[in-house]
């Protein structure tokens, strides 16, 4: 499988910096926003790469695609971040064809998450997909890839408990403050982004802490509201933020903005002030947390709690693990038979016209020649040869470039071999 034979010589790579090795600073500086990811695809498809994938979370950016080397998808995602190849080479990671699909399969299906069971990043690969599909950067074996990963993902979610109870950033950040805060119910509590991390962190408020004090603020207000509108909550203008920052006890800061949001000037150290900020890169610039009375907490901290919920995940793992190798080993079925079809193919109409010539043959040769039949026979003998060989290809798995190798030699194919 060291060339899978789906584009050319080429091999599949994943290049990528996570929580694991890469802090929130250096994070953000190859954070993805969906224009940067938009530009990507567009350089990439204009030099030549005919299949990638790009993700980018608050806790991993990453790249999967074909490339004759890794440096053209490492050199593709540091043009369109803040990123250098200098900071990239400290902290990345970079996978070749088996590692890379098994990288994508953790990924995806929760295993190589920063709070483990926290599934947010299958949707992110969807969407990504998605974006390469319509840019015209797909093929069968990343779309086959990214549906298989999606089944491990749903397997692991419907058959094993590592995703039971919520654990995600977001629900984190709720057990922080119910944790830390007395009388959470009687504080005010400003949530400022109302993205996917912003959404998900209001359903957990609402859930959690049985607090009607809750006001949301968002650059575009209509986004705002229809969130407040499904929980009752209070909306208020981007122009009254300072304001708002004022009077709250609790600031959870979630735009996704590629530049602080949240400012020293815009907070009143006056008063107690707990601010998480569930961004990457950080929204909350640094010389907040020197205010007195102002407490700052990034999701890098969050990530860190554990609890008895996600102990008593670590148990499942196993499970996980063994659903990951089943379908991973259907996967790479599929893709062993995707290395020799292309010599079947070839095999099938090499014997098509070997047929076609002893027909003819035949046909000046013997009067009331029966066409049809014998066309008919003669498929059949073709269909049952190629099935035979492509059974034996298929059942042994361990000797199929030999194999190939010698179908080839023999039916004089090699002017075919990819």
């Amino acid at each position: 499988m060291d060339n899978f034979h789906i584009s050319g010589a080429k091999h599949f790579y994943t290049i990528g910096l996570s929580y694991k090795k890469a802090d929130a600073a250096i994070r953000g500086h190859f954070s993805l926003d969906e224009e940067a990811k938009l530009r990507l695809l567009q350089q990439a498809k204009a030099e030549g790469i005919d299949a990638i994938l790009a993700t980018s979370t608050c806790n991993r950016t990453e790249i999967y695609g074909f490339a004759n080397h890794p440096f053209e998808l490492i050199k593709l995602l540091c043009e369109h971040t803040h990123g250098t190849v200098e900071e990239f080479e400290k902290v990345a990671y970079v996978h070749k064809n088996k590692r890379a699909i098994a990288h994508m399969f953790r990924v995806g299906t929760g295993l190589d998450s920063q709070i483990l069971g926290d599934f947010e990043i299958i949707s992110q690969l969807k969407h990504s997909f998605i974006l390469s599909k319509k840019a015209g950067l797909t093929n069968a074996f990343l779309e086959r890839l990214v549906n298989a990963v999606i089944q491990a993902s749903k397997r692991i979610k419907n058959e094993t408990e590592i995703s039971s109870g919520a654990t995600s950033v977001s629900f984190a950040s709720v057990q922080y403050i119910l944790n830390n805060i007395q009388e959470i119910s009687k504080k005010n509590i400003l949530l400022f982004g109302t993205g996917k991390i912003g959404r998900n962190t209001c359903e957990n408020l609402v859930k959690h802490t049985q607090n009607n004090h809750i006001t949301l603020i968002n650059r575009t207000k209509d986004k705002a509201e229809k969130i407040a509108g499904k929980f009752n909550l209070l909306v208020k203008d981007y122009a009254n933020l300072q304001a708002e920052i004022r009077n709250t006890d609790i600031l959870i800061v979630a735009t996704g903005a590629q530049n602080p949001t949240i400012s020293k000037e815009l907070i009143y150290a006056k008063k107690s002030l707990l601010i998480l900020d569930l961004s990457i890169p950080k929204n909350v610039t640094d010389d907040v947390a020197q205010l007195p009375n102002v407490e700052v907490i990034h999701l890098d901290q969050l990530s860190k709690i554990t609890d008895e919920t996600l102990e008593r995940r670590q148990g499942f793992i196993p499970e996980a693990e063994k659903i990951i190798t089943e379908v991973e080993a259907d996967f790479t079925k599929w893709l062993e038979t995707r290395k020799f079809a292309p010599t079947i193919k070839a095999l099938k109409k090499k014997l098509k016209g070997m047929k076609d010539a002893e027909l003819d043959f035949q046909r000046k040769k013997i009067e009331g020649f029966n066409d049809e039949q014998a066309e008919i026979i003669s498929d059949r003998i073709i269909q049952k040869i190629t099935k035979h060989f492509a059974n034996h290809l298929k059942g042994d798995s361990e000797t199929t470039d030999e194999s190939l190798e010698l179908i080839q030699k023999v039916f004089q194919l090699e002017e075919l071999r990819k």
